[in-house]
């Protein structure tokens, strides 16, 4: 049989039931900075509040066969002096990893960020044992710029996570006409 590719799309608020089911997920909620038992009506809130593609905050969706399986945000940092920075964040389920959706996520967000809405720094945080996470950032050009001790309580726990970013690899210049 043979296997369909990832397809990436913006979330809508018909999106709301993926979204909370994906982030409930028993094996994807632990690694992710969330808080518990988000509701559907709560994503859908969201999800409708971010749908204007001027406001600089992206989320995807990444399907397999019609279902969604993943999703991904890239979310503008609002402080005056941080502008150029967008904070990234991704799940997918775990019977969609390894399957190459987390890579497409990846290529639409940083391609979104590249080339469309200005972003000079993209940056994450990913528990340090995160390390299919960790090999996907860095594929894609992030490096571990540090470790928060005691970051996040999971499962009880107060665990270490590392600060990753990835600068823009070709910064835009300005074209300016000949003389």
């Amino acid at each position: 049989m043979t296997e369909t590719a990832p397809r990436v799309r913006r979330a809508t608020a018909a999106d709301a039931e993926a979204f909370a089911r994906i982030m409930g997920d028993p094996e994807v909620f632990p690694n992710l900075m969330q808080m518990p038992l988000a509701s559907e009506e709560t994503w859908r809130q969201r999800l409708a509040g971010g749908s204007d593609p001027d406001s600089g905050d992206l989320r995807l969706v990444a399907e397999l066969d019609g279902r969604v399986v993943a999703s991904a945000g890239l979310h503008p940092v609002t402080r005056l002096r941080r502008r150029h920075s967008s904070l990234l964040g991704i799940s997918v389920l775990p019977e969609a990893q390894r399957r190459g959706v987390g890579r497409a996520l990846m290529q639409a967000m940083c391609d979104y960020a590249d080339h469309w809405a200005q972003v000079l720094r993209i940056e994450l945080t990913v528990y340090t044992d995160n390390t299919r996470a960790i090999a996907l950032y860095q594929a894609f050009g992030f490096r571990i710029e540090g470790t928060h001790r005691a970051y996040a309580l999971r499962r009880g726990v107060y665990e270490d996570v590392f600060a990753m970013a990835r600068l823009h690899p070709s910064p835009p210049g300005v074209s300016w006409p000949a003389a």
